[in-house]
């Protein structure tokens, strides 16, 4: 009891020490922290005096880390990191998860990203079986917000109030249109030249504020499709296309050769896909960061994906945490984050 009790009031201290670096003063720290600010002091203190080193210069105006501040940081915050994925296990084994990841993937992703997916979470060794479920965004996001699924990877703009992601990933789209149609001969297709064609997109309710997405810029570049035919499953969309009556919207690696049908790029690169793994916030695990880096690797190399700009802060092929700033314990203000249709910030 004794142990565990001093475990629980280090994680305290360290938490304390995070925040009043990351706020440099101590009454915004500690209002972040949800305490009063003599006892936030207290703490701090009582971790210098266990460490045996001062970790902050404290003047009237300001609050500065020290020279030993600054190298003890980065090893408090990988503590804290570790403690809350140790937190994220025991959840899931009270949960009855132990041992297994539930991931959704979209139906359209290509079958060779799945199969180097997986072969990318296998080689990261965790320990953990993976359960994959074809699943929509929508669908995702319910189960996610259930708790029926541990992680997904989802396309944006979608809902992202409670979870954090990895990396956003994008993938530009080009057309897939039959042969014999009068744009099949120019090496570029820009959307206006594609007339009076019809549109075969997924079903809205899949990813409704995708649809609308792509729909809304295809207007803005001057194209309105005569109707729109809803499909998912590839041989039907192909088919569709295949009658010279319609046309669809693929990344270049699911463009596979098919007789009488050719993919060209777009325009200016108007459309593209984005994508990334996301779960519950405060429920990052090894084997969750391990989709995500599954995720990121198989998309890059199968697919030709880059990490997007606004959509992540970091470009790196692990999971950075983006979590939810109406989180408890995010320490900003509250507000919900979504990716804008048709743009590349954060609001």
């Amino acid at each position: 009891m004794c142990v565990s009790l001093l475990f629980v009031d280090l994680i305290r201290h360290l938490e304390c020490f995070v925040t009043v670096a990351e706020e440099s003063h101590f009454g915004r720290a500690a209002r972040r922290l949800g305490m009063a600010q003599p006892p936030l002091s207290q703490r701090v203190q009582r971790l210098e005096k266990e460490l045996g080193v001062r970790l902050f210069e404290r003047t009237s105006r300001r609050v500065a880390l020290t020279r030993a501040g600054q190298l003890l940081l980065p090893e408090a915050r990988t503590l804290l990191d570790r403690h809350e994925a140790l937190r994220a296990v025991a959840r899931r084994v009270r949960e009855g998860g132990s041992g297994l990841l539930r991931a959704g993937l979209p139906p359209d992703l290509a079958g060779p990203t799945v199969a180097a997916l997986l072969a990318g979470f296998r080689r990261a060794d965790t320990g953990v079986e993976l359960e994959v479920r074809e699943l929509t965004t929508a669908e995702q996001l319910a189960a996610l917000r259930a708790r029926e699924l541990d992680v997904g990877l989802v396309h944006h703009p979608c809902a992202l109030q409670g979870l954090a992601l990895g990396p956003v990933l994008r993938r530009e789209l080009g057309v897939l249109l039959a042969e014999s149609a009068d744009a099949a001969a120019d090496a570029v297709v820009p959307l206006a030249a594609l007339g009076d064609r019809e549109l075969v997109l997924f079903p809205r309710a899949g990813a409704p504020a995708l649809y609308d997405e792509l729909l809304n810029s295809c207007a803005r570049e001057g194209w309105t499709p005569r109707a729109v035919r809803h499909g998912r499953g590839e041989n039907f969309v192909r088919g569709l296309v295949l009658s010279g009556q319609a046309v669809a919207f693929v990344p270049r690696a699911e463009a596979v050769d098919v007789p009488g049908l050719v993919w060209r790029p777009l325009a200016g690169a108007p459309l593209s896909r984005r994508h990334s793994a996301a779960w519950p916030a405060g429920r990052e695990d090894a084997a969750v960061t391990a989709f995500a880096e599954a995720v990121t690797v198989a998309l890059r190399e199968r697919e030709g994906a880059v990490v997007d700009g606004g959509g992540t802060a970091a470009g790196g092929t692990g999971a950075e945490r983006h979590e939810d700033p109406a989180a408890p314990g995010s320490g900003t203000s509250v507000r919900p984050l979504h990716l804008r249709p048709a743009a590349e910030y954060w609001l």
